[in-house]
């Protein structure tokens, strides 16, 4: 059917599955219309069909799934409900930046404004969060708003995109007169002028730091951002949504900037004369507290699109792939004849060192205590991954241990997929379905609080069912830690409002393995007895009941003062 002469189909939805199989998409995440249409394309295709129970958890799967390989990914829904129910999917996807396309049924031409059943502007509701939205009510618009909607998902900076197809196209003719368009994206090179400039202030600076964003997933496969800071003698950190690009295992990366930077860092931030950041949007969480960018101190941005640069900084910009324009600082380098400052190297290599000797001291403490202590948890964690793994995250009280390097390292080829600055609760639970699938050799594991474990509800079955290995450690402090943590701070307190009650997991399904860790002894023991379940295709969990008072000190001693995070 995907040849180059004309091709007819019965509806609309069998040239969907058409297109969805020449791209090569092999797994589609949601909820159908009750029109079923769709499922007799699907039938005979090859593509997986996860049928999630929430259109909201279809949607941060799918997003998931788009992080962790880098592709567009199908979220397929139906009418009214089904579309506000998938908004935050949609929300969480545009702040990361995740190629996103939503497929959704719609009103029939004909019935729109007759109070029909479900009837709902979507496109107007979707349009706000996505880079197009587009409506389908004619069979000969298919063809090119399927093309256009994957080309602009994946095109400069990705995306979410909504597409609805009118149900009156599900049994009318779709004639296809060519063949399907190539939809893959390209990687825009920098513009001469603005690249050297931005090279002329790079070149010239000797205490360089280098951040490294989001927009370098799936863009630093040759390992260039490390060769650029050994090159430069520049300081490595990432933001929360750049784990994973770049090795933490080099002798000059100091761990995650901003809200989650190591205090052994500030040093860096204080005395920094040049700061490149690279595809970052550079927001709130990434540059709070550390000093970030002093008065005086130029930011030299790399970003794929230009409503991605940040204009709270001064400093040269670059609209560009920043994989490419990393590799080509790379060749300027090889060149040229700059050495990199020693003592500055020194002094980024002592506070790398001091950072991991300060938390290697902290976790020895937690391993000696008898009761679970998460820093324990995550150093048991750390030595029974394989190097090709992925953590999972959620943004809450007390799994946020893990965005505190270096209490967790993304080292070699493991990854990490966070959520956005939305922090969309439930999404790291989710999200870590469709990791999987996107990434079936490697084990993953989401680390989540009990309250964002519970979002999942009846999708966790469908995990199960769908034989997806993942890996659930779940902090449990009996609810919203993060907003009781906070509330008991405050003078006014009291008893009379609670985010937190008994603690323990209730009404799993009978098909995961559920372990619960209630002593410190039993770490190890209930990690390889669940690692064991996830290789065999189980879902694991894990439970852990923390206490509120297990938070990292670097976080407590911020005593409130920063950006407010829903807790998990």
């Amino acid at each position: 059917m995907s040849g180059t002469r004309m091709t007819e189909y019965p509806g609309a939805w069998h040239a969907v599955v058409d297109f969805l199989t020449t791209r090569g998409v092999d797994t589609v995440f949601g909820l159908p219309a009750d029109d079923l249409t769709v499922l007799d394309a699907l039938r005979d295709s090859g593509i997986r069909f996860v049928l999630n129970r929430d259109q909201r958890n279809a949607g941060f799967m799918a997003t998931g799934y788009a992080l962790q390989s880098g592709d567009p990914a199908v979220c397929l829904i139906g009418k009214g409900p089904a579309s506000t129910n998938v908004l935050t999917g949609v929300l969480e996807a545009a702040a990361s930046a995740a190629p996103l396309v939503v497929l959704a049924a719609g009103t029939a031409v004909g019935r729109r404004g007759a109070r029909a059943f479900q009837e709902l502007d979507q496109v107007s509701l979707l349009r706000p969060l996505t880079k197009w939205a587009y409506r389908v009510d004619h069979p000969d618009r298919l063809v090119p708003s399927l093309e256009r909607a994957f080309t602009t998902a994946a095109a400069g900076a990705p995306g979410p995109v909504y597409l609805e197809i009118a149900d009156d196209l599900c049994d009318a003719a779709v004639t296809r007169t060519r063949p399907w368009r190539d939809v893959a994206p390209q990687y825009p090179g920098p513009d001469a002028a603005a690249a050297t400039t931005a090279w002329s202030a790079v070149w010239a600076s000797r205490r360089p730091i280098l951040v490294v964003g989001g927009g370098m997933r799936h863009r630093n496969g040759s390992a260039a951002v490390e060769q650029l800071a050994t090159g430069l003698g520049a300081a490595v950190f990432s933001t929360a949504s750049g784990r994973g690009a770049v090795d933490e295992a080099h002798e000059l990366c100091c761990g995650v900037c901003g809200l989650y930077s190591p205090p052994e860092a500030v040093e860096l931030w204080r005395d920094t004369d040049l700061v490149i950041a690279l595809g970052s949007r550079l927001e709130e969480t990434a540059t709070f507290g550390t000093g970030f960018a002093p008065a005086g101190v130029p930011v030299v941005q790399v970003n794929i699109d230009a409503t991605e640069l940040s204009t709270e900084f001064a400093g040269p910009s670059v609209v560009a792939d920043a994989g490419r324009v990393v590799e080509d600082w790379c060749g300027r380098l090889a060149v040229g004849r700059r050495e990199p400052d020693p003592v500055w190297v020194d002094r980024v290599g002592a506070a790398s060192v001091r950072a991991r000797q300060r938390v290697a001291a902290d976790t020895a403490t937690a391993r000696a205590s008898s009761t679970p202590r998460i820093a324990a948890l995550l150093d048991a964690l750390a030595e029974r991954l394989p190097a090709e793994h992925v953590l999972v995250q959620e943004n809450g009280l007390q799994d946020m241990w893990s965005y505190f390097f270096p209490f967790w390292r993304c080292a070699g080829p493991a990854g990490s997929v966070v959520p956005s600055e939305q922090t969309s609760l439930g999404f790291g639970a989710a999200a870590a379905g469709g990791v999987k699938l996107a990434a079936p050799d490697r084990t993953v594991v989401a680390l989540v609080g009990d309250g964002a474990f519970g979002m999942l509800g009846a999708d966790l079955a469908v995990l199960a069912e769908q034989r997806l290995g993942v890996l659930f450690v779940v902090l449990d402090n009996g609810g919203y830690g993060w907003l009781q943590s906070q509330w008991d701070k405050r003078s006014e307190g009291g008893d009379r409002f609670r985010f937190v009650a008994e603690t323990g997991l209730r009404g799993l399904p009978a098909a995961v393995h559920h372990a619960v860790v209630s002593t410190a002894d039993a770490i190890d023991a209930e990690l390889d007895r669940a690692l064991k379940e996830c290789a065999s295709g189980r879902v694991a969990v894990v439970e852990v009941p923390v206490a509120l008072s297990d938070v990292p000190t670097d976080l407590d001693e911020l005593d409130g003062d920063f950006p407010a995070v829903e807790d998990r």
